[in-house]
């Protein structure tokens, strides 16, 4: 059984994560809006990820026969000046996410709940790899600069990931 500030936080943490899919979704239409369908199969990649760690979450607190409490989601940004920005916010976005796991996982220990520690475990490590690859897309973005030869190359390349593939 889950301890309720616990709970409450899970439950905000399942909010947080569908947020999150809604920002990739965002940005999904964005891309492909600017004509960069490759980037928007990343971020439709991204958006998958994160409805499937929202209902890990979510499946985790009703195992714990605990109570799931469906909140409200705010509109993520719909515009960026560029595919670099989107990326940066992707980045920002994940680093945010991390900080938030991190503060789960305090909480988890600080309630001698061990079951719950071990499942964040598995998101602590996912976080390691989400802001790396998102780290890498920018950076790469950064290289290509204004270069509209290879932003295409990059549009090509960030296509080929397939929803569940690490970039």
């Amino acid at each position: 059984m889950l301890k309720p500030a616990l709970q409450d936080a899970l439950n905000e943490q399942v909010k947080n994560e569908f947020y999150s899919a809604n920002v990739y979704l965002a940005m999904v239409a964005w891309f492909e809006d600017q004509g960069l369908p490759g980037f928007a199969t990343w971020m439709r990649a991204q958006y998958h990820e994160e409805l499937d760690h929202g209902m890990k979450i979510f499946d985790f607190i009703l195992d714990r026969d605990g109570k799931v409490v469906i909140e409200a989601i705010d509109a993520p940004p719909l515009e960026y000046a560029s595919p670099l920005e989107a990326f940066e916010a992707a980045y920002e976005n994940e680093k945010k996410v991390s900080k938030m796991i991190d503060d789960l996982y305090d909480l988890a220990n600080a309630e001698h709940d061990h079951a719950t520690q071990v499942m964040l475990q598995w998101f602590i490590t996912e976080q390691v790899e989400e802001e790396a690859s998102t780290k890498l897309a920018v950076d790469k973005l950064k290289l290509a600069g204004s270069d509209s030869g290879a932003l295409f190359v990059l549009d090509q390349q960030f296509g080929a990931r397939q929803p569940g593939q690490e970039a």
